[in-house]
């Protein structure tokens, strides 16, 4: 099979580059740097089954010869970058959605969009359920990422109905591992990366705002058995173990041995209070759970951030 990966040198866009190799699929690896990192597929490129593309998605693409998978994974994705590319981002998820779908149903080829927990707001549903429509605010400072993967869901969508295009979507909870930026903004690496540089923990508001955390592979293990079943809606991808952001600091404390105390600011406007997957359909239809513990993935993860500031 022949795979084209938008957004392919990002943080799960590269770990998903490995996992379609591993499974024997050429691999075309499309990105325009926006925040992927070339370092991300430095190692592929010796493989003679991935190659790569170097265009931004929100302009028209046309790939050669047989394509089997679409996955649209093109986006900024942490508030520091989406909020310094607000225009971007809007274009990637509408355009660039927009584009990507064209390129699948022209090879009448699958396709995945990476959709985000993003679309439920700070929600008023707790845990969040797939059926949830969400509780999101159109002209915040956030509503150009939200509101661009609501798009995004709409139009992928409308190409399974009108188009009978072979879709699928993924509604994607934090995750974290190895390949995520030190600048990204996103509490495991806000965190991890004070720890090691001996900096205070920064925690925003009181701290009892929740997340759940779910490591890169798991993730990427959901990803692809979605991508090959016949199921078309929306499917939360996520790890249900909540815990508060003071819980979690304290843990990364611990985890790192830093001296470090905890620094409390104000809560950022929009940020969700709670932030919860339900799982259940997941479980069902793909047979998905994730499997890597917690303090286990957050080893491997603070190795990672180690060595990055150590270069």
């Amino acid at each position: 099979m022949r795979t084209v990966i938008t957004g392919g040198a990002g943080f799960i866009g590269s770990h998903l580059c490995e996992r379609f190799l591993a499974e024997g699929h050429e691999v075309v690896c499309v990105d325009n740097f926006i925040t992927g990192n070339a370092a991300n597929i430095e190692h592929l490129r010796s493989n003679d089954r991935f190659s790569f593309f170097r265009h931004d998605i929100s302009h028209p693409i046309e790939i050669d010869g047989t394509i089997h998978n679409v996955l649209h994974f093109a986006s900024p994705a942490s508030p520091v970058d989406y909020l310094r590319h607000p225009i971007p981002t809007l274009k990637v998820g509408s355009l660039g959605t927009h584009n990507t779908l064209g390129l699948a149903k022209a090879k009448k080829a699958r396709f995945l969009l990476a959709s985000t927990s993003e679309v439920y707001g700070d929600p008023e549903q707790h845990p969040q359920r797939e059926e949830y429509w969400g509780n999101v605010n159109p002209i915040g400072i956030r509503g150009c990422y939200d509101e661009a993967k609501r798009f995004a869901e709409a139009i992928t969508m409308a190409y399974l109905r009108h188009h009978q295009v072979d879709t699928h979507i993924v509604r994607i909870f934090n995750t974290y591992g190895e390949r995520m930026r030190l600048d990204d903004g996103r509490v495991v690496p806000n965190l991890m990366g004070q720890a090691l540089r001996g900096e205070p923990l920064t925690v925003y508001g009181d701290g009892s705002q929740t997340r759940s955390f779910c490591y890169v592979s798991d993730l990427v293990d959901g990803i692809y058995r979605l991508l090959f079943s016949g199921y078309h809606e929306p499917v939360n991808l996520g790890n249900p173990n909540e815990l508060s952001i003071l819980e979690f600091a304290k843990e990364i404390q611990k985890l790192s041995g830093t001296k470090s105390q905890i620094d409390f600011k104000p809560l950022p406007q929009d940020d969700p209070k709670v932030r919860r997957p339900d799982i259940t359909r997941a479980r069902e239809l793909l047979k998905w759970e994730p499997k890597v513990d917690r303090n286990e993935g957050m080893q491997r993860t603070l190795a990672f951030f180690s060595r990055t500031i150590g270069k």
